[in-house]
Protein backbone atom coordinates (compact mmCIF):
# COMPACT_ATOMS: atom_id res chain seq x y z
CA UNK A 1 0.00 0.00 0.00
CA UNK A 2 2.67 2.55 -0.72
CA UNK A 3 0.66 5.27 -2.75
CA UNK A 4 1.00 4.31 -6.20
CA UNK A 5 -2.50 4.19 -6.42
CA UNK A 6 -3.09 7.76 -6.15
CA UNK A 7 -2.64 9.92 -9.30
CA UNK A 8 -0.48 12.23 -7.29
CA UNK A 9 0.26 13.14 -3.22
CA UNK A 10 -1.20 16.45 -3.70
CA UNK A 11 -4.39 15.44 -5.72
CA UNK A 12 -5.35 12.63 -3.77
CA UNK A 13 -5.41 15.27 -1.01
CA UNK A 14 -7.65 17.65 -2.77
CA UNK A 15 -9.56 15.62 -5.73
CA UNK A 16 -13.28 15.92 -5.68
CA UNK A 17 -15.55 18.51 -4.06
CA UNK A 18 -19.07 17.30 -2.84
CA UNK A 19 -20.65 20.33 -2.26
CA UNK A 20 -23.32 20.13 0.65
CA UNK A 21 -23.76 22.59 3.02
CA UNK A 22 -23.29 19.74 5.66
CA UNK A 23 -27.17 18.86 6.33
CA UNK A 24 -26.87 16.47 4.15
CA UNK A 25 -23.95 14.12 3.13
CA UNK A 26 -25.35 13.61 -0.33
CA UNK A 27 -28.30 15.82 -0.70
CA UNK A 28 -27.99 18.32 -3.41
CA UNK A 29 -24.96 16.90 -4.80
CA UNK A 30 -22.61 19.26 -6.86
CA UNK A 31 -19.39 17.65 -7.95
CA UNK A 32 -16.68 20.68 -8.98
CA UNK A 33 -13.01 20.04 -9.13
CA UNK A 34 -10.59 21.56 -6.93
CA UNK A 35 -7.01 22.58 -8.76
CA UNK A 36 -4.35 21.89 -6.31
CA UNK A 37 -2.06 24.65 -8.08
CA UNK A 38 -4.65 27.11 -6.94
CA UNK A 39 -6.03 26.05 -3.74
CA UNK A 40 -3.38 26.47 -0.94
CA UNK A 41 -5.92 25.58 1.57
CA UNK A 42 -7.47 22.64 3.35
CA UNK A 43 -11.51 22.73 2.94
CA UNK A 44 -12.28 20.68 5.39
CA UNK A 45 -16.10 20.05 4.97
CA UNK A 46 -15.34 19.51 1.20
CA UNK A 47 -12.89 17.20 1.61
CA UNK A 48 -15.03 15.42 4.82
CA UNK A 49 -17.67 14.82 2.11
CA UNK A 50 -15.09 13.08 -0.23
CA UNK A 51 -14.79 10.26 2.31
CA UNK A 52 -18.24 9.38 2.15
CA UNK A 53 -18.73 9.64 -1.67
CA UNK A 54 -15.37 7.35 -2.17
CA UNK A 55 -17.97 4.38 -1.21
CA UNK A 56 -20.34 5.24 -4.34
CA UNK A 57 -18.78 6.93 -7.13
CA UNK A 58 -15.53 6.75 -8.73
CA UNK A 59 -13.72 10.33 -8.99
CA UNK A 60 -15.13 13.55 -10.50
CA UNK A 61 -16.88 12.71 -13.23
CA UNK A 62 -18.98 9.30 -14.63
CA UNK A 63 -15.86 8.61 -16.06
CA UNK A 64 -13.02 9.50 -17.54
CA UNK A 65 -11.61 10.93 -14.66
CA UNK A 66 -11.06 8.33 -12.06
CA UNK A 67 -9.46 7.86 -8.59
CA UNK A 68 -7.69 4.77 -9.13
CA UNK A 69 -6.51 4.03 -12.95
CA UNK A 70 -8.18 1.02 -14.16
CA UNK A 71 -9.39 -0.19 -18.00
CA UNK A 72 -13.16 -0.04 -16.72
CA UNK A 73 -13.51 2.73 -14.37
CA UNK A 74 -17.22 1.94 -13.08
CA UNK A 75 -14.82 -1.52 -11.72
CA UNK A 76 -12.93 0.78 -9.25
CA UNK A 77 -16.05 2.15 -6.83
CA UNK A 78 -15.55 0.37 -3.98
CA UNK A 79 -19.11 -0.83 -3.11
CA UNK A 80 -18.86 -2.68 -6.98
CA UNK A 81 -15.43 -3.67 -6.37
CA UNK A 82 -16.89 -5.49 -3.35
CA UNK A 83 -19.99 -6.75 -4.62
CA UNK A 84 -18.09 -8.33 -7.46
CA UNK A 85 -15.51 -10.03 -4.75
CA UNK A 86 -17.93 -11.02 -2.52
CA UNK A 87 -20.81 -11.98 -4.70
CA UNK A 88 -19.82 -13.78 -8.34
CA UNK A 89 -18.30 -16.95 -6.79
CA UNK A 90 -21.08 -17.47 -4.58
CA UNK A 91 -24.68 -19.61 -5.07
CA UNK A 92 -26.84 -16.01 -5.49
CA UNK A 93 -25.63 -14.98 -8.90
CA UNK A 94 -23.61 -15.46 -11.92
CA UNK A 95 -22.08 -13.35 -14.89
CA UNK A 96 -23.20 -13.64 -18.01
CA UNK A 97 -20.08 -12.46 -20.03
CA UNK A 98 -17.31 -15.13 -19.22
CA UNK A 99 -15.37 -13.20 -21.72
CA UNK A 100 -14.59 -10.17 -19.68
CA UNK A 101 -11.54 -9.77 -17.67
CA UNK A 102 -11.13 -11.84 -14.73
CA UNK A 103 -14.68 -12.88 -14.74
CA UNK A 104 -14.66 -16.68 -15.19
CA UNK A 105 -11.67 -16.62 -12.44
CA UNK A 106 -14.62 -15.75 -9.46
CA UNK A 107 -17.21 -17.67 -11.21
CA UNK A 108 -15.12 -21.07 -11.04
CA UNK A 109 -13.24 -19.96 -7.95
CA UNK A 110 -9.37 -20.30 -9.96
CA UNK A 111 -8.24 -17.00 -8.99
CA UNK A 112 -4.27 -16.08 -8.74
CA UNK A 113 -1.88 -13.21 -7.16
CA UNK A 114 -2.59 -11.50 -10.40
CA UNK A 115 -6.29 -11.56 -10.87
CA UNK A 116 -7.56 -8.05 -11.59
CA UNK A 117 -10.69 -7.85 -9.57
CA UNK A 118 -9.23 -8.72 -6.76
CA UNK A 119 -6.63 -6.25 -6.80
CA UNK A 120 -8.83 -3.60 -8.09
CA UNK A 121 -10.63 -4.14 -4.54
CA UNK A 122 -7.73 -4.01 -2.71
CA UNK A 123 -6.34 -0.75 -4.27
CA UNK A 124 -9.82 0.77 -3.99
CA UNK A 125 -9.69 -0.07 0.06
CA UNK A 126 -6.31 1.20 0.08
CA UNK A 127 -6.78 4.12 -1.43
CA UNK A 128 -9.98 5.40 1.00
CA UNK A 129 -7.47 4.26 4.29
CA UNK A 130 -5.35 6.63 2.28
CA UNK A 131 -8.10 9.56 1.93
CA UNK A 132 -8.94 9.14 5.78
CA UNK A 133 -5.47 8.92 6.72
CA UNK A 134 -5.12 12.41 4.83
CA UNK A 135 -7.94 14.09 6.31
CA UNK A 136 -7.13 13.04 10.16
CA UNK A 137 -3.82 14.45 9.85
CA UNK A 138 -4.84 17.77 8.72
CA UNK A 139 -7.38 17.80 11.87
CA UNK A 140 -5.42 16.40 14.25
CA UNK A 141 -5.24 18.78 17.41
CA UNK A 142 -8.56 20.66 16.59
CA UNK A 143 -11.83 19.80 19.26
CA UNK A 144 -14.39 22.06 17.67
CA UNK A 145 -17.52 20.25 18.00
CA UNK A 146 -17.51 19.90 14.20
CA UNK A 147 -14.05 18.36 14.34
CA UNK A 148 -14.68 15.92 17.04
CA UNK A 149 -17.56 14.78 15.29
CA UNK A 150 -16.33 14.43 11.66
CA UNK A 151 -13.17 12.84 13.44
CA UNK A 152 -15.37 10.06 15.07
CA UNK A 153 -16.63 9.29 10.95
CA UNK A 154 -13.64 8.90 9.41
CA UNK A 155 -12.20 6.95 11.94
CA UNK A 156 -15.38 4.66 11.38
CA UNK A 157 -14.94 4.66 7.77
CA UNK A 158 -11.09 3.74 8.00
CA UNK A 159 -12.36 1.11 10.07
CA UNK A 160 -14.69 -0.14 8.20
CA UNK A 161 -12.22 -0.10 5.08
CA UNK A 162 -9.70 -1.91 7.73
CA UNK A 163 -12.67 -4.50 8.01
CA UNK A 164 -12.95 -4.99 4.49
CA UNK A 165 -9.07 -5.87 3.98
CA UNK A 166 -9.23 -8.41 7.05
CA UNK A 167 -12.23 -10.02 5.42
CA UNK A 168 -11.40 -10.53 2.22
CA UNK A 169 -7.46 -10.88 2.39
CA UNK A 170 -6.82 -11.38 5.52
CA UNK A 171 -3.94 -9.24 6.35
CA UNK A 172 -3.46 -5.09 5.54
CA UNK A 173 -0.58 -2.93 5.18
CA UNK A 174 -1.39 -0.50 8.18
CA UNK A 175 -0.73 2.62 8.48
CA UNK A 176 -2.48 5.48 10.28
CA UNK A 177 -1.01 8.55 9.00
CA UNK A 178 -0.83 9.98 5.33
CA UNK A 179 2.95 8.52 4.38
CA UNK A 180 4.79 7.56 1.38
CA UNK A 181 6.18 5.12 3.61
CA UNK A 182 5.79 1.02 2.59
CA UNK A 183 3.39 0.56 5.71
CA UNK A 184 3.93 -3.02 8.32
CA UNK A 185 1.70 -6.13 7.94
CA UNK A 186 -1.06 -6.45 10.73
CA UNK A 187 -2.51 -10.15 10.69
CA UNK A 188 -6.11 -10.75 10.72
CA UNK A 189 -5.98 -11.14 14.40
CA UNK A 190 -4.07 -7.73 15.13
CA UNK A 191 -6.77 -6.15 12.55
CA UNK A 192 -9.61 -7.11 14.72
CA UNK A 193 -8.31 -6.07 18.05
CA UNK A 194 -7.44 -2.57 16.11
CA UNK A 195 -11.15 -1.87 15.02
CA UNK A 196 -12.37 -3.32 18.14
CA UNK A 197 -10.68 -0.68 19.51
CA UNK A 198 -11.17 2.03 17.11
CA UNK A 199 -15.08 1.37 17.21
CA UNK A 200 -15.01 1.31 20.97
CA UNK A 201 -13.38 4.71 21.31
CA UNK A 202 -15.17 6.76 18.43
CA UNK A 203 -18.59 5.47 19.83
CA UNK A 204 -19.61 8.69 22.34
CA UNK A 205 -18.49 11.16 19.69
CA UNK A 206 -21.02 9.43 17.42
CA UNK A 207 -24.08 11.18 16.48
CA UNK A 208 -26.91 9.41 18.53
CA UNK A 209 -29.31 6.82 16.23
CA UNK A 210 -31.01 8.82 13.22
CA UNK A 211 -29.87 12.03 14.28
CA UNK A 212 -26.65 12.17 11.82
CA UNK A 213 -27.98 13.16 8.35
CA UNK A 214 -28.88 10.41 6.45
CA UNK A 215 -25.92 8.89 4.64
CA UNK A 216 -23.73 9.60 7.52
CA UNK A 217 -22.55 6.88 9.97
CA UNK A 218 -24.15 7.17 13.44
CA UNK A 219 -23.89 5.42 16.73
CA UNK A 220 -26.17 2.40 15.46
CA UNK A 221 -23.86 1.81 12.32
CA UNK A 222 -20.88 1.75 14.63
CA UNK A 223 -22.45 -0.92 16.75
CA UNK A 224 -23.36 -2.33 13.41
CA UNK A 225 -20.26 -2.94 12.17
CA UNK A 226 -18.63 -4.23 15.79
CA UNK A 227 -22.02 -6.83 15.44
CA UNK A 228 -20.71 -7.84 12.23
CA UNK A 229 -17.05 -8.12 13.36
CA UNK A 230 -18.12 -10.83 16.21
CA UNK A 231 -20.38 -12.34 14.28
CA UNK A 232 -17.11 -13.67 12.25
CA UNK A 233 -14.66 -13.19 15.10
CA UNK A 234 -14.01 -17.11 14.63
CA UNK A 235 -12.72 -16.79 11.21
CA UNK A 236 -10.45 -13.84 11.99
CA UNK A 237 -8.94 -14.82 15.38
CA UNK A 238 -10.37 -18.43 15.83
CA UNK A 239 -12.36 -17.32 18.90
CA UNK A 240 -15.82 -17.06 18.91
CA UNK A 241 -17.56 -13.72 20.47
CA UNK A 242 -21.00 -14.93 20.00
CA UNK A 243 -22.53 -13.26 23.09
CA UNK A 244 -20.80 -9.88 21.84
CA UNK A 245 -22.52 -10.38 18.80
CA UNK A 246 -25.81 -10.76 20.39
CA UNK A 247 -25.03 -7.78 22.44
CA UNK A 248 -24.29 -5.20 19.77
CA UNK A 249 -26.77 -6.29 17.33
CA UNK A 250 -29.71 -5.94 20.63
CA UNK A 251 -28.08 -2.53 21.02
CA UNK A 252 -29.19 -1.57 17.44
CA UNK A 253 -32.51 -2.91 17.75
CA UNK A 254 -33.24 -1.68 20.68
CA UNK A 255 -36.88 0.25 19.80
CA UNK A 256 -35.39 3.55 21.84
CA UNK A 257 -33.03 4.14 18.72
CA UNK A 258 -35.84 4.56 16.20
CA UNK A 259 -34.83 2.47 13.66
CA UNK A 260 -37.48 -0.08 12.52
CA UNK A 261 -38.37 -2.82 9.57
CA UNK A 262 -39.89 -0.82 6.73
CA UNK A 263 -43.08 -1.99 5.63
CA UNK A 264 -42.85 -3.26 2.28
CA UNK A 265 -39.46 -5.06 1.67
CA UNK A 266 -38.95 -3.63 -2.40
CA UNK A 267 -39.12 -0.08 -1.20
CA UNK A 268 -36.13 -0.20 0.38
CA UNK A 269 -34.59 -0.78 -3.21
CA UNK A 270 -35.99 2.26 -5.05
CA UNK A 271 -35.31 5.58 -6.07
CA UNK A 272 -37.04 7.70 -3.29
CA UNK A 273 -35.30 5.34 -0.73
CA UNK A 274 -33.57 8.75 0.48
CA UNK A 275 -37.28 9.64 0.68
CA UNK A 276 -39.85 7.51 1.90
CA UNK A 277 -39.83 7.43 5.44
CA UNK A 278 -40.73 3.98 5.64
CA UNK A 279 -37.44 3.06 3.73
CA UNK A 280 -35.68 5.51 5.99
CA UNK A 281 -36.65 3.93 9.31
CA UNK A 282 -34.65 1.00 8.47
CA UNK A 283 -31.68 2.07 6.54
CA UNK A 284 -28.84 2.93 8.86
CA UNK A 285 -26.11 3.94 6.55
CA UNK A 286 -26.96 4.48 3.02
CA UNK A 287 -24.40 5.00 -0.18
CA UNK A 288 -25.61 8.11 -1.84
CA UNK A 289 -26.94 8.21 -5.14
CA UNK A 290 -28.12 10.69 -7.59
CA UNK A 291 -29.00 10.45 -11.25
CA UNK A 292 -28.19 13.58 -11.79
CA UNK A 293 -25.42 15.04 -9.73
CA UNK A 294 -23.71 11.87 -8.35
CA UNK A 295 -23.37 9.48 -11.79
CA UNK A 296 -21.21 6.33 -10.86
CA UNK A 297 -21.03 3.00 -12.95
CA UNK A 298 -20.14 1.12 -9.44
CA UNK A 299 -23.07 2.12 -7.53
CA UNK A 300 -27.13 1.30 -7.79
CA UNK A 301 -26.39 1.88 -11.55
CA UNK A 302 -24.85 -0.66 -11.90
CA UNK A 303 -26.87 -3.68 -10.16
CA UNK A 304 -29.51 -2.28 -12.01
CA UNK A 305 -28.46 -2.10 -15.57
CA UNK A 306 -26.71 -5.31 -15.09
CA UNK A 307 -29.67 -7.68 -14.40
CA UNK A 308 -31.73 -5.79 -16.83
CA UNK A 309 -32.52 -7.25 -20.42
CA UNK A 310 -34.92 -5.05 -22.90
CA UNK A 311 -37.57 -7.94 -22.96
CA UNK A 312 -38.05 -7.16 -18.74
CA UNK A 313 -40.41 -5.15 -16.81
CA UNK A 314 -39.77 -1.44 -16.78
CA UNK A 315 -37.48 -0.11 -13.70
CA UNK A 316 -36.71 3.44 -14.51
CA UNK A 317 -33.54 3.03 -16.53
CA UNK A 318 -32.69 2.62 -20.48
CA UNK A 319 -29.47 0.77 -19.95
CA UNK A 320 -29.81 -3.21 -20.23
CA UNK A 321 -26.77 -4.65 -19.32
CA UNK A 322 -27.87 -8.24 -19.54
CA UNK A 323 -25.10 -9.57 -16.89
CA UNK A 324 -26.75 -11.07 -13.86
CA UNK A 325 -28.69 -13.28 -13.29
CA UNK A 326 -30.07 -16.06 -10.56
CA UNK A 327 -27.91 -19.03 -9.83
CA UNK A 328 -30.28 -22.33 -9.06
CA UNK A 329 -29.42 -22.50 -5.44
CA UNK A 330 -30.59 -19.21 -4.87
CA UNK A 331 -33.66 -19.97 -5.96
CA UNK A 332 -34.14 -23.34 -4.26
CA UNK A 333 -34.19 -21.24 -1.07
CA UNK A 334 -37.56 -19.52 -2.60
CA UNK A 335 -38.73 -22.78 -4.22
CA UNK A 336 -38.52 -26.33 -3.46
CA UNK A 337 -39.88 -27.63 -6.15
CA UNK A 338 -39.27 -25.83 -9.49
CA UNK A 339 -42.57 -27.14 -10.78
CA UNK A 340 -43.92 -24.36 -8.31
CA UNK A 341 -41.98 -21.11 -10.02
CA UNK A 342 -44.66 -19.74 -11.99
CA UNK A 343 -43.56 -18.67 -16.15
CA UNK A 344 -46.55 -16.66 -16.94
CA UNK A 345 -46.35 -14.45 -19.92
CA UNK A 346 -48.14 -11.01 -19.99
CA UNK A 347 -48.17 -8.78 -23.02
CA UNK A 348 -49.20 -5.26 -21.23
CA UNK A 349 -48.47 -5.25 -17.90
CA UNK A 350 -44.92 -7.46 -17.48
CA UNK A 351 -45.04 -6.38 -13.26
CA UNK A 352 -47.45 -8.73 -12.99
CA UNK A 353 -45.21 -12.24 -13.56
CA UNK A 354 -43.11 -10.69 -10.46
CA UNK A 355 -46.37 -10.65 -8.37
CA UNK A 356 -47.53 -14.13 -9.41
CA UNK A 357 -43.24 -15.15 -8.57
CA UNK A 358 -43.77 -13.55 -4.82
CA UNK A 359 -46.89 -15.08 -4.45
CA UNK A 360 -46.05 -18.27 -5.26
CA UNK A 361 -43.13 -18.39 -3.34
CA UNK A 362 -45.04 -17.04 -0.31
CA UNK A 363 -42.53 -14.04 0.22
CA UNK A 364 -42.49 -10.50 -0.81
CA UNK A 365 -38.62 -10.83 -1.04
CA UNK A 366 -39.38 -12.82 -4.05
CA UNK A 367 -38.29 -10.49 -6.85
CA UNK A 368 -37.51 -12.00 -9.92
CA UNK A 369 -39.17 -12.35 -13.62
CA UNK A 370 -39.45 -15.45 -14.89
CA UNK A 371 -40.99 -15.09 -18.39
CA UNK A 372 -38.84 -17.00 -21.40
CA UNK A 373 -36.66 -17.78 -18.76
CA UNK A 374 -35.81 -21.19 -16.93
CA UNK A 375 -34.70 -22.01 -13.21
CA UNK A 376 -31.63 -24.17 -14.38
CA UNK A 377 -28.53 -22.59 -15.68
CA UNK A 378 -27.38 -24.84 -18.36
CA UNK A 379 -25.23 -22.46 -19.97
CA UNK A 380 -23.49 -19.83 -18.07
CA UNK A 381 -23.09 -17.71 -21.35
CA UNK A 382 -27.12 -17.50 -21.79
CA UNK A 383 -29.31 -14.68 -19.74
CA UNK A 384 -32.35 -16.50 -19.47
CA UNK A 385 -30.85 -19.76 -18.40
CA UNK A 386 -31.73 -18.79 -15.03
CA UNK A 387 -34.59 -16.09 -13.27
CA UNK A 388 -33.89 -12.72 -13.83
CA UNK A 389 -33.61 -10.11 -10.82
CA UNK A 390 -36.18 -7.42 -10.05
CA UNK A 391 -35.02 -6.34 -6.71
CA UNK A 392 -33.18 -2.89 -7.42
CA UNK A 393 -34.79 -0.20 -9.52
CA UNK A 394 -35.12 3.44 -10.45
CA UNK A 395 -38.65 3.39 -9.80
CA UNK A 396 -40.01 5.63 -6.92
CA UNK A 397 -42.84 4.32 -4.48
CA UNK A 398 -44.47 7.44 -5.19
CA UNK A 399 -45.00 6.74 -8.43
CA UNK A 400 -43.16 10.14 -9.37
CA UNK A 401 -40.15 10.33 -12.17
CA UNK A 402 -36.38 9.54 -11.04
CA UNK A 403 -34.26 12.42 -11.93
CA UNK A 404 -32.31 10.52 -15.03
CA UNK A 405 -33.90 8.39 -16.93
CA UNK A 406 -30.60 5.95 -16.84
CA UNK A 407 -28.39 6.68 -14.22
CA UNK A 408 -30.45 5.63 -11.05
CA UNK A 409 -31.34 7.97 -7.78
CA UNK A 410 -31.25 4.80 -5.88
CA UNK A 411 -29.16 5.19 -2.44
CA UNK A 412 -27.74 1.78 -1.66
CA UNK A 413 -28.59 0.97 1.94
CA UNK A 414 -25.08 -0.40 2.94
CA UNK A 415 -26.49 -0.72 6.71
CA UNK A 416 -29.53 -1.61 7.85
CA UNK A 417 -31.65 -2.85 10.66
CA UNK A 418 -32.61 -6.10 9.11
CA UNK A 419 -29.04 -7.35 9.17
CA UNK A 420 -28.79 -7.20 12.91
CA UNK A 421 -31.96 -9.24 13.22
CA UNK A 422 -30.39 -11.97 11.34
CA UNK A 423 -26.46 -11.53 13.08
CA UNK A 424 -28.54 -11.81 16.30
CA UNK A 425 -30.52 -14.90 15.77
CA UNK A 426 -27.54 -16.85 14.27
CA UNK A 427 -25.17 -15.60 17.39
CA UNK A 428 -28.50 -17.19 19.64
CA UNK A 429 -28.07 -20.79 18.45
CA UNK A 430 -24.22 -20.31 18.01
CA UNK A 431 -24.08 -19.47 21.43
CA UNK A 432 -26.81 -21.65 23.13
CA UNK A 433 -27.72 -20.24 25.98
CA UNK A 434 -31.24 -20.42 27.63
CA UNK A 435 -34.36 -19.68 25.86
CA UNK A 436 -31.79 -19.48 22.38
CA UNK A 437 -34.08 -21.62 20.13
CA UNK A 438 -37.01 -18.81 20.94
CA UNK A 439 -35.20 -16.00 20.86
CA UNK A 440 -33.86 -16.88 17.03
CA UNK A 441 -36.67 -17.60 16.08
CA UNK A 442 -38.66 -14.39 17.02
CA UNK A 443 -35.50 -12.19 14.98
CA UNK A 444 -36.08 -14.06 12.04
CA UNK A 445 -39.86 -14.13 12.57
CA UNK A 446 -40.29 -10.56 12.49
CA UNK A 447 -38.16 -10.57 9.44
CA UNK A 448 -40.62 -13.16 7.67
CA UNK A 449 -44.11 -11.51 8.85
CA UNK A 450 -42.48 -8.07 6.94
CA UNK A 451 -41.98 -10.47 3.73
CA UNK A 452 -45.51 -11.84 4.47
CA UNK A 453 -43.71 -15.60 4.66
CA UNK A 454 -45.85 -16.83 6.52
CA UNK A 455 -44.14 -20.48 6.74
CA UNK A 456 -41.53 -20.50 9.16
CA UNK A 457 -40.06 -24.06 11.28
CA UNK A 458 -41.10 -23.84 15.14
CA UNK A 459 -39.06 -22.55 17.24
CA UNK A 460 -37.31 -25.96 17.74
CA UNK A 461 -36.60 -27.04 15.05
CA UNK A 462 -34.55 -23.57 13.91
CA UNK A 463 -31.41 -24.72 12.48
CA UNK A 464 -28.36 -22.78 11.38
CA UNK A 465 -28.71 -23.85 8.05
CA UNK A 466 -32.14 -22.38 7.91
CA UNK A 467 -30.74 -19.06 9.08
CA UNK A 468 -28.10 -19.30 6.05
CA UNK A 469 -30.90 -19.43 3.69
CA UNK A 470 -32.80 -16.64 5.18
CA UNK A 471 -29.69 -14.20 5.00
CA UNK A 472 -30.13 -15.85 1.09
CA UNK A 473 -33.84 -14.64 0.89
CA UNK A 474 -33.28 -11.30 2.59
CA UNK A 475 -29.64 -10.15 1.45
CA UNK A 476 -29.13 -11.76 -1.75
CA UNK A 477 -27.49 -9.10 -4.19
CA UNK A 478 -26.48 -6.95 -1.25
CA UNK A 479 -22.57 -8.08 -1.25
CA UNK A 480 -23.13 -10.39 1.72
CA UNK A 481 -22.72 -13.81 0.69
CA UNK A 482 -18.77 -14.91 0.84
CA UNK A 483 -18.61 -13.96 4.09
CA UNK A 484 -21.19 -15.64 5.53
CA UNK A 485 -20.33 -19.13 3.33
CA UNK A 486 -17.08 -18.71 4.96
CA UNK A 487 -18.63 -18.63 8.24
CA UNK A 488 -20.74 -21.65 7.48
CA UNK A 489 -17.75 -23.74 6.23
CA UNK A 490 -19.34 -23.89 2.80
CA UNK A 491 -17.27 -21.27 0.48
CA UNK A 492 -14.82 -23.75 -0.82
CA UNK A 493 -15.19 -26.69 0.81
CA UNK A 494 -17.60 -29.93 -0.92
CA UNK A 495 -20.24 -30.39 1.62
CA UNK A 496 -22.54 -27.57 0.20
CA UNK A 497 -22.16 -27.37 -3.81
CA UNK A 498 -24.21 -25.23 -5.84
CA UNK A 499 -24.80 -24.96 -9.75
CA UNK A 500 -20.88 -24.20 -11.26
CA UNK A 501 -19.34 -24.55 -8.35
CA UNK A 502 -15.30 -25.20 -8.81
CA UNK A 503 -15.88 -25.31 -12.38
CA UNK A 504 -18.59 -28.27 -13.25
CA UNK A 505 -22.80 -28.23 -13.41
CA UNK A 506 -23.18 -30.11 -10.37
CA UNK A 507 -20.58 -28.10 -8.64
CA UNK A 508 -17.45 -29.12 -7.01
CA UNK A 509 -15.51 -28.30 -3.65
CA UNK A 510 -11.98 -26.30 -4.53
CA UNK A 511 -8.85 -25.71 -2.11
CA UNK A 512 -9.41 -24.01 1.51
CA UNK A 513 -6.75 -21.12 0.10
CA UNK A 514 -9.73 -19.39 -1.69
CA UNK A 515 -10.89 -18.35 1.75
CA UNK A 516 -8.96 -15.95 1.37
CA UNK A 517 -7.84 -13.59 -2.00
CA UNK A 518 -4.01 -13.34 -2.70
CA UNK A 519 -2.44 -10.05 -1.55
CA UNK A 520 -1.91 -8.65 -5.39
CA UNK A 521 1.86 -9.32 -6.37
CA UNK A 522 2.19 -5.99 -7.92
CA UNK A 523 1.97 -5.21 -3.92
CA UNK A 524 4.24 -8.21 -2.73
CA UNK A 525 6.79 -6.74 -5.16
CA UNK A 526 6.78 -2.98 -3.91
CA UNK A 527 5.65 -3.75 -0.25
CA UNK A 528 8.32 -5.83 1.20
CA UNK A 529 6.36 -6.25 4.79
CA UNK A 530 3.62 -7.87 3.30
CA UNK A 531 3.80 -11.61 2.80
CA UNK A 532 1.44 -13.70 0.57
CA UNK A 533 -1.65 -15.84 1.38
CA UNK A 534 -0.60 -19.28 1.81
CA UNK A 535 -1.37 -21.63 -1.55
CA UNK A 536 -0.81 -18.29 -3.81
Amino acid sequence: MKFKYIKSIVSAALFLSLTTGMTSCINDLDISPIDPQMTATFDQDMYFTKLYASLGLTGQKLSEDPDIAVKDEGQSCFYRALFTNNEYGTDEMIWTWQENAGIPELTYMRWNSSHQQTEILYNRLAYNITLCNFFLDQIAGKEDATSVQQRAEARFLRSLFYYYLMDTFGKAPFTEHFSKENPPQKTASELFAYIESELESIENDMSEPRQAPFGRADKAACWLLRARLYLNAEVYTGQPRWNDAITYAGKVLDPSNGYGLCGNYEQLFMADNDENPDAKKEIILSIRQDGVQAKSYGGSYFLIAATQKSDMPNRGTNDPWECIRTRKALVDKFFANSEDIPFTEYTDNKWQNVRDVQAAAKDERALFYTTGRKAELESVGKFTDGLSFMKWSNLRSDGQPAHDAKIPDTDIPFFRLAEAYLIRAEAYLRAGDANAQQNAWLDIKALRDRAKATEIPSANNLTLDYILDERARELYLEGFRRTDLIRYGYFTSSTYLWDWKGGSFEGNGVSSIYNLYPIPKTETLTNTNMTQNPGY
